[in-house]
């Protein structure tokens, strides 16, 4: 009689996908998040609007952007999207790519594996059209540190980013804030602050001598304009700590609780005496100062700011060689800073305060101006991505051409590897190729060209130059060197590393198995249609039914 029972390993709410389900499944989840941001790619990419739950509005083409707003709850995909936030992480550009062609080989792959190809040989030619791939681009780049070269890395950045018209000028920004405070060949991006006011035009904007902060002193009694400022940073309260709510204190007579307040007030000039004693005339505390503080620090001469935040700390520290203090006794006049000159203005409506004049300042602030928030919120991502592309030609020396040029040149010599390959591998080695064209075929297909004879003439040009590419402004194949169309070398290494480990990982799962609404937490409404407003994905052949990617 228990011959014929069902045996239940797993509880019946789990849903499980194995075999070519599970593969089938992850690649349509990653095809529809390369088809999400393939065409934000380039300078003729269009722009994504992202409304969340409090309903403000996010108008941007930059794919770590769109990823990060995403609400993707597709394992696959959502891999997919990790891979991309480390990209931008690691190098600061690069991110929308790196979906398209993890998307691109998932996709070749699969027909592939429909061939009849074992998943083992598909991840072994694609792990080998890798690393030739990486010792190709070593080959073909070109060392570069100067500032024009510079220059012309942060304009290919920013291109078709919102910021065109001026992108000219923040390249010039952008390049002066990283050389500032490159340091034996490295350069922190955090470092350099973005300070976005609305207001006036992008044209506007302009790199700070120092640093600065959305910040001002704590009193307007205090004074707004110091010389030769003696910086502290403090990261302890110049407050009393609060009495807790199980704590009990008898007072019986008015005497009593004079002394009582007399006490807490003497605690208090005993923490300001402290900064006094250390020489001090600026004070910047990343804790709270109370009232009575404020009271004697302003009658010491002490400007003071509280609830400094941790990253603008960091950058005092940097900028002023100022020391951070977890306790006020350690506050002595070893560790004080200083700057040549500290005051605030007000830019349109907003009060900032300038720190200038620092001896060897290794942080610095570039303020950006724009019309609208809408639009210093877009060119602000476009210069997070030209510092991250401007830090990673300072450290790593190497750049190549920009404009489809590289991704050609790469078809073109994998090709000739494949070919010298002998077995089943060779198959994947070619696909590996083919999917690299996806880049400068996007790039066409967004600019609204024809695709088919621009590709054509692309790859007939290469023969003769690898410097040929697409300028999707005029349509024509042109030496992108001589246009000034550079990308860094290491964001193109990164970008085809994390792509083809993606797609190995996805490749390599051949069961999924999922507690109940595991695969799309939210689950549909009573429409069908989950809560990113998007109907049901329909099943694919032989899987019965796939739950939404969002």
């Amino acid at each position: 009689m228990m011959a014929n029972q069902p045996i239940f390993i797993l509880p019946q709410s789990t849903e499980r996908y194995s075999g070519r389900d599970a593969l089938r499944m992850n690649i349509t989840a990653a095809k529809i998040l390369e088809n999400i941001v393939r065409t934000t790619l380039g300078p003729k990419g269009m722009d994504k609007m992202l409304v969340d739950s409090m309903g403000d509005v996010t108008v941007t083409n930059d794919g770590a952007t769109i990823l990060r707003e995403m609400d993707i709850a597709q394992p696959a995909a959502r891999m997919l999207v990790e891979i991309a936030k480390k990209q931008e992480d690691i190098v600061g550009d690069g991110t929308t790519s790196v979906v398209v062609i993890a998307g691109e080989l998932l996709q070749k792959a699969q027909n592939l594996l429909e061939d009849g190809i074992a998943t083992s040989v598909v991840v072994r030619g694609f792990r080998n059209a890798s690393a030739k791939a990486l010792e190709i681009l070593n080959n073909i780049s070109v060392d570069a540190r100067d500032k024009d070269t510079l220059k012309k890395v942060a304009m290919t950045a920013m291109t078709g980013k919102g910021s065109d018209f001026a992108k000219e000028h923040l390249a010039d920004l952008v390049v002066d804030a990283a050389l500032r405070i490159e340091e034996d060949g490295k350069v922190d991006k955090d470092s350099i602050n973005i300070q976005r006011i609305s207001g006036d035009s992008v044209e506007d904007s302009f790199l700070a001598e120092g640093i600065i902060m959305d910040k001002t002193p704590v009193s307007k009694n205090m004074s707004r304009d110091i010389k030769d400022a003696k910086v502290a940073l403090i990261k302890y309260p110049i407050q009393l700590k609060e009495i807790t709510t199980d704590a009990k204190i008898d007072i019986t007579s008015p005497d009593q609780f004079e002394a009582f307040l007399n006490n807490e007030e003497e605690m208090i000039k005993d923490l300001v005496d402290k900064v006094v004693e250390s020489g001090a005339n600026v004070l910047f505390c990343q804790k709270g100062i109370d009232d009575m503080a404020e009271h004697y620090l302003n009658k010491a001469g002490i400007v003071a700011y509280k609830r400094v935040k941790k990253s603008d700390m960091e950058r005092l520290n940097k900028a002023t060689g100022a020391k951070i203090v977890t306790d006020i006794e350690d506050l002595t006049p070893e560790v004080l800073g200083s700057a040549g000159h500290i005051y605030v203005e007000k830019i349109f409506d907003h009060e900032l305060t300038f720190i200038e004049e620092c001896g060897n300042p290794k942080a610095t602030s570039i303020v950006l101006r724009g019309s609208t928030r809408y639009v210093t919120e877009q060119i602000s991502r476009a210069l997070d991505d030209a510092l991250g592309v401007v830090a990673a030609t300072i450290e790593d020396g190497k750049v190549l051409i920009g404009g489809g040029a590289t991704e050609i040149e790469l078809v073109k010599q994998l090709r000739d590897y494949g070919d010298s390959v002998m077995g089943r591998e060779q198959l994947a080695i070619l696909a590996y190729a083919e999917a690299l064209e996806i880049i400068p075929r996007t790039l066409i297909e967004n600019a609204g060209l024809d695709t088919i004879n621009l590709i054509a003439d692309l790859k007939a040009a290469h023969e003769e130059s690898p410097a040929m590419g697409i300028n999707v402004f005029t349509g024509k194949i042109v030496d992108m060197k001589e246009e000034g169309v550079l990308e860094p070398l290491k964001v193109k290494i990164q970008a085809l590393q994390a792509s083809t480990e993606a797609a190995e990982m996805i490749l390599r799962i051949d069961d999924m198995i999922a507690a109940k609404n595991g695969l799309n937490s939210t689950g549909p409404d009573e429409s069908g249609n989950d809560n990113s407003g998007m109907p049901p994905m329909p099943p694919a052949p032989g899987m019965g039914g796939m739950p939404p990617m969002m």
